[in-house]
C-alpha cells in the first residue's frame, strides 16, 4: 500500500467512493473536491499493487475549511492534524489498510492527530477502532440529529 496525492484523474473515483460513503462522511461535488484539495495538508488516494482502494484527506491548523468540527479544533489546539475523511472501496476493506494509512499519518503528524466519528447516528465499529488506537475523546459536537465525539491521539 502506498499514499500518493490526489491528480485529476482520480476526481471521479475520489466523488463515487465519497458518496458511496456520505452517510458516514459528507457530501462532496466537484466544486467542494476542488475546494477541499486547496485547502488541504494531504490528500492522497490509497493505492494498492496499482489499484485506488481509497482516499483520505487532512487539515492543518489555519486554513480556511469551513468544517465546523475542523473550526472548534482550531479553536481548542494550536498543532494538529485534522482527518478528515478515509474512504476505502468495499472491495478492500477488512485488508488492514485502514491500520496501515493510520500509521502513516500518525507518524507524519507532528503533536497530535485529531478526528470526529458520529455517535448520532452512532458509527460504532468507528468509535471501538479509534480507542484501540489509543484516541480520546474531547468533547461531543453538533446538531441533535448528527452529533459526532471529536477525538485526538498525542503524538510527541
Amino acid at each position: 500500500m502506498i499514499l500518493r496525492p490526489v491528480e485529476a484523474r482520480d476526481h471521479g473515483f475520489v466523488l463515487d467512493l465519497n458518496t458511496r460513503h456520505q452517510h458516514l462522511t459528507a457530501p462532496m461535488d466537484r466544486a467542494r473536491l476542488a475546494a477541499l484539495l486547496g485547502w488541504s495538508a494531504r490528500a492522497d488516494v490509497i493505492d494498492v499493487d496499482g489499484e485506488r482502494a481509497g482516499f483520505v484527506l487532512t487539515f492543518l491548523p489555519g486554513t480556511a475549511y469551513d468544517s465546523a468540527s475542523y473550526r472548534e479544533f482550531d479553536r481548542r489546539f494550536d498543532e494538529f492534524t485534522y482527518l478528515d475523511r478515509i474512504v476505502i472501496h468495499p472491495a478492500f476493506q477488512r485488508r488492514g489498510l485502514g491500520s496501515a494509512v493510520y500509521d502513516e499519518l500518525e507518524t507524519a503528524a507532528g503533536v497530535r492527530l485529531v478526528l470526529e466519528v458520529n455517535i448520532d447516528p452512532p458509527n460504532e465499529p468507528s468509535l471501538a477502532f479509534h480507542r484501540a488506537r489509543g484516541f480520546v475523546a474531547v468533547a461531543e459536537f453538533g446538531p441533535e440529529d448528527h452529533r459526532v465525539l471529536q477525538l485526538t491521539k498525542e503524538l510527541a
